[in-house]
């Protein structure tokens, strides 16, 4: 047995927006038609610790993903992301941390193309930890953006992820305020990516066509958004209706308060070959399915092995 071991800065060489979009597209179409086998993650300590494991049937590729989970922690993820397979003797391995950071970005990139105004440039972001930055290179992927904004509580922890897309995006007005000073009516994107437990905002404080991308909570007890927002949305999407009934804590208090029935929710699945661009206010909320470690880890083995 071989083992190929790449770092972060190997593994996003070769795991670059566009590629890694339509392989994350690819791996739901296969979901979508039931060529995984994908057991429910395994979750320790209060969700502290994660195993997550997906095999692809066609290819018969194995993935496993193993991290912890501490909000105090910088970074927050720490873990790995194997990939093996029963026609090769060299298994791959990759940062969890990257790995989940890249995936994260990629199905929001996915989803923004499948749902959000084709003319969309102005983003508004909550939070500048471990999944931020990656959201806006592939947020900025599908829709090019014009302006970003990040909303956090403490400026001078976002400096240096700022300085960096600055370089990285020069045609992009990239800015930063605080919670108290945020301003929502102009944008039409708005991501979220924190641990928080309370609504980081009031849907009035919106537009009316804004696209919503919540992909930071991931316990019962967070709340990135409020059921204010689900109710004026024409249209909420998951990446997996059972995963989120049991993590989301939005979408399960929404549920169970009757501002939203589990029918009226659309699993990306459904519409992952169609664009559905219901106008109005559009809801994206992801707590992460294995299948996109797949997605990620397939491209990344197939690259580096040939």
């Amino acid at each position: 047995m071989t083992l190929l071991s790449l770092d972060d800065t190997g593994t996003r060489s070769t795991l670059v927006p566009h590629r890694l979009i339509e392989e994350v597209r690819r791996a739901f179409a296969d979901l979508r038609d039931g060529r995984f086998e994908l057991p429910q993650r395994v979750a320790l300590a209060d969700s502290g610790y994660l195993v997550m494991p997906t095999r692809h049937r066609p290819t018969e590729s194995l993935v496993v993903k193993t991290l912890s989970l501490a909000a105090d922690r910088d970074p927050m993820i720490s873990g790995l992301v194997s990939w093996s397979t029963l026609a090769h003797d060299t298994i791959v391995v990759a940062p969890a941390e990257t790995i989940t950071a890249l995936r994260t970005g990629a199905i929001s990139g996915l989803v923004t193309d499948l749902v959000a105004d084709p003319a969309a440039s102005r983003l508004a972001i909550f939070g500048a930890g471990a999944l931020a930055g990656d959201q806006v290179r592939f947020i900025h992927a599908v829709r090019p953006l014009t302006k970003v904004r990040f909303i956090v509580r403490t400026p001078s922890r976002a400096e240096a992820l700022v300085q960096q897309l600055r370089a990285e995006l020069p045609d992009t007005d990239i800015t930063v305020t605080t919670p108290a000073d945020r301003r929502l009516s102009d944008v039409d994107l708005v991501c979220c990516a924190t641990t928080s437990t309370e609504p980081l905002f009031a849907s009035d404080e919106l537009d009316e066509t804004v696209h919503v991308t919540a992909v930071g909570s991931y316990k019962p007890v967070m709340h990135e958004f409020g059921a204010d927002l689900i109710s004026s949305a024409s249209a909420v999407i998951v990446d997996d209706l059972h995963a989120c009934m049991i993590e989301s804590g939005e979408l399960i208090d929404a549920v169970e308060e009757a501002v939203i029935i589990r029918d009226d929710i659309t699993e990306l699945i459904s519409i992952i070959d169609q664009p559905r661009r219901p106008g109005g206010r559009t809801i994206f909320k992801s707590v992460g399915v294995a299948v996109q470690d797949w997605a990620a880890m397939e491209l990344l083995a197939r690259t580096v092995l040939g």
